[in-house]
């Protein structure tokens, strides 16, 4: 047994009262009596620090193993009664379109490890092949976990006047038919004529599956051949038509039912249109996920356009890593698919209902009258009301802006570069784009500032996955227009997101800059929390130009004044800010670190929370996703916590916040702490200084962290527990107490403003105010 496991070994948790009790003010305290003077704190840093490396396995949590762990977690979101029907129901199409990415990307990856037969060791010690087979052990428990909560809620929805059927041996006692004829008609006039069934035989090899497609595979007997098994593929054209058809709708008592039939069920009810006399022995659905992770030689492609452009092609045909099958398909059908797959058994996934859930959006998104079984609609409230656009570069340069997207209406973005557009003082615009809209108005108000004569360039990463083909779409439409477009870095991601405009004022030149955790997407906007700042400050603004100045010329790499950058001293500026907390705590001053972000997976930057930890500083991590540090470490991280929120929003802003001795330093920053955002990307990590706006994040901080009724603890063995509320407090959502201050704080506004309007036309109602008026 290694030291470290020795060391851990007399770690007894049984349970989460058992974990909880070690964090109790009282044992802290004693804690602190036992190590209170420097030295003491000296000593245990120096004690323990033989421990940390790189190279100890005991210290990091599986990176693929902890993201499957964040997917239980969007699960119990499906799973919970408190959750309206249809929120569960889309928490099940997200479950389901994550661990798709996950195959084709991670699971890809490791694959390719194992065919190389390189002994690539993961952080917790663990081969590659041996983490392909755990995540097999777990997602297969996944899937069916996710089937039986499926099942459940679809039940429910029935109860409630929704039904979407699954079977085909169970819809036709459901059909009547008015029901038959509807479908009939849509089979011969929508989907007859799209379809293109595929034999299986020498002269017809088997075809090549694309990637995430659904199928139906067919074993039949041919007429002119009885006694031998055939097979058929047909693929469901779920692209080009909507993968669940709406039947007529039916009354029951005052009720409407509503009632959905998949695509590939419609194929099921007609297959002897398609195979005539032919006899059908089954007919089973399947999808397979293919390596969707572009291979590009950057160093070598001179035009990174017409390179990705060329490898996208190349993604549909990618390596097969998973093969999922609907139950009941017979042993031959799926050996036979296996094989020419070429997938070992354990990775076929049999599902007991319908394939491709993700697809289940489409219901989410058609039923948008039954308030009763969606969330309560929120409006995210406009921060800045301005009566002209262009008064919006004087509020900035009397103070600046910070946005709490989606509580705050992702207008005032749209409207500061609306207002660049439109100023006929406004020079020059300089924007970074990772991923946006599908009808952006971003894209169009730069589109619309270039036709005006000023000078527009745009960073446009075409590398953002899953979001090339879009990126490449804009960015040529951008260059039609007359916009630099700059594609890129050899061998980096543009993950930054800056949005600058520079401005002829009667004093000089003048630059503003929108700087953000998120992207310039109005969609997501709504549905991902994310922090911006839009800022006058000039130390900021010329850093922000110099990194322009960097990524679309020559420029030499630019010294920074107040941002930091990966890859270029991002690692650093936090490694100090880190460091600072170490030896403030081992010299008795206050010393405290709490940051909230998406990942936690760079090993250094976990060493170093440990290293904060055993010197004594409280850490607190919210990290939504991905966390390979293992809090409650006897000795080593007893003094880190970690939670996780997963809710009705997708938490996405990224916030550094350090004690510093009682003067807090806070950061926001489009980075995570992976290795790809510190090393192998650009982002921004800037710094907020306007004291209203650091008590603003201060303020969202400590709600964040009072959380109990979304909010998960993670224990050291790498499970997760929902926090409870202390015996006789309630329940505490802080994405419901965001919605809900932000309405308070709109209202208020709104009011100020009623009142200031009645002031300035206060009508006069008697003689004498008239006549006091007059003189």
């Amino acid at each position: 047994m290694s030291e470290m496991k020795k060391h851990l070994n007399n770690v007894y948790i049984n349970s989460q009262e058992n974990y909880i009790s070690n964090h109790t003010q009282k044992k802290s305290t004693k804690r602190k009596a036992k190590a209170n003077s420097s030295s003491d704190k000296n000593f245990l840093l120096k004690k323990n620090s033989q421990f940390l490396s790189i190279n100890n396995h005991d210290l990091f949590f599986n990176r693929e193993l902890s993201w499957l762990e964040f997917n239980y977690r969007v699960l119990e979101e499906a799973m919970r009664k408190d959750n309206p029907l249809l929120e569960r129901l889309k928490f099940i199409a997200i479950l389901e379109s994550n661990m798709n990415e996950f195959f084709m990307v991670r699971v890809a990856g490791l694959k390719q490890i194992v065919a190389s037969s390189i002994n690539e060791i993961q952080l917790d010690g663990k081969t590659a092949e041996e983490t392909l087979h755990e995540i097999h052990k777990k997602v297969h428990q996944l899937t069916n976990l996710k089937y039986k909560i499926l099942n459940e809620i679809l039940d429910l929805l029935k109860v409630h006047g929704i039904e979407i059927y699954q079977e085909t041996k169970n819809i036709e006692k459901h059909l009547d038919n008015k029901d038959k004829k509807f479908l009939k008609n849509f089979f011969k006039k929508e989907l007859f004529k799209i379809l293109t069934p595929l034999a299986i035989d020498p002269s017809h090899p088997f075809p090549r599956i694309l990637n995430g497609k659904l199928n139906l595979a067919i074993k039949l007997r041919l007429e002119r051949n009885p006694n031998k098994i055939s097979y058929a593929i047909i693929e469901v054209p779920s692209d080009v038509l909507p993968r669940f058809i709406e039947l007529p709708p039916r009354n029951k008592f005052s009720l409407t039912i509503r009632r959905f039939i998949p695509l590939e069920e419609i194929i099921k009810l007609h297959i002897k249109e398609l195979f005539g006399n032919n006899e059908i022995i089954s007919i089973h659905g399947f999808t397979i996920n293919r390596n969707s992770e572009l291979s590009i030689e950057e160093v070598s492609s001179e035009n990174l356009l017409s390179t990705i452009e060329e490898e996208l092609k190349n993604r549909k045909w990618g390596e097969a890593v998973r093969l999922n099958y609907r139950k009941g398909m017979p042993t031959d059908l799926k050996d036979f698919l296996r094989k020419q797959l070429d997938l070992e058994e354990e990775e076929t996934y049999e599902r007991p209902g319908m394939l491709n859930l993700h697809n289940l959006m489409e219901i989410y998104e058609k039923i948008q009258d039954r308030m009763d079984l969606r969330d309560e609609p929120f409006i995210p409230r406009n921060a800045i009301i301005l009566d002209n656009l262009s008064d919006i570069f004087d509020l900035i340069k009397q103070k600046d802006i910070l946005l709490h997207h989606p509580y705050d209406s992702f207008q005032p973005v749209i409207d500061f570069l609306q207002a660049a557009a439109t100023d006929k003082d406004v020079l020059a615009i300089k924007q970074t784009l990772y991923r946006t809209s599908g009808d952006s108005p971003i894209v169009k108000l730069l589109i619309e500032a270039a036709e005006r004569g000023k000078q527009v360039t745009a960073l446009v990463e075409l590398k953002a996955r899953f979001d090339e083909e879009r990126n490449i779409v804009w960015a040529r439409e951008m260059e039609k227009h007359g916009i630099h477009v700059v594609y890129g870095l050899v061998g980096l991601k543009i993950h930054a997101k800056a949005l600058q405009v520079i401005r002829r004022e009667k004093d000089g030149v003048h630059s503003y800059v929108h700087l953000s955790t998120g992207n310039y997407n109005p969609t997501t906007a709504k549905i991902y929390t994310d922090l911006g700042l839009i800022t006058a400050d000039p130390e900021i603004n010329n850093d922000v130009s110099n990194l322009f100045h960097a990524l679309t010329g020559y420029a030499s790499i630019p010294k920074f004044s107040k941002i930091s950058v990966a890859p270029i001293n991002l690692r650093q500026t936090i490694t100090k800010l880190i460091e600072k907390e170490i030896q403030n705590a081992q010299e008795g001053k206050p010393a405290y670190i709490k940051i909230k972000i998406n990942s936690l997976v760079d090993p250094e930057m976990i060493l170093l929370f440990y290293k904060a930890s055993i010197a004594g500083v409280k850490v607190d991590l919210n990290v939504r996703g991905i966390c390979c540090l293992k809090p409650g470490l006897p000795g080593i991280s007893e003094n880190i916590r970690v939670i996780s929120i997963v809710g009705r929003f997708l938490e996405h802003s990224r916030i550094y916040y350090f004690e510093n001795n009682g003067n807090p330093k806070i950061y926001l920053s489009s980075a995570d702490l992976m290795p790809r955002n510190l090393n192998r990307r650009v982002e921004t990590f800037f710094p907020i200084e306007d004291e209203e706006l650091k008590k603003k994040i201060i303020h969202i901080l400590d709600v964040i962290f009072r959380d109990n009724h979304n909010a998960r603890m993670l224990l050291p063995d790498g499970k997760y527990i929902r926090l409870h509320p202390k015996k006789g407090e309630p329940r505490f959502s802080s994405q419901r107490f965001f919605r809900e201050e932000v309405v308070k704080e709109f209202e208020e506004k709104e009011r100020d403003k009623e009142e200031k309007r009645r002031s300035i036309f206060q009508p006069l109602t008697n003689l004498e105010q008239i006549i006091n008026s007059k003189i």
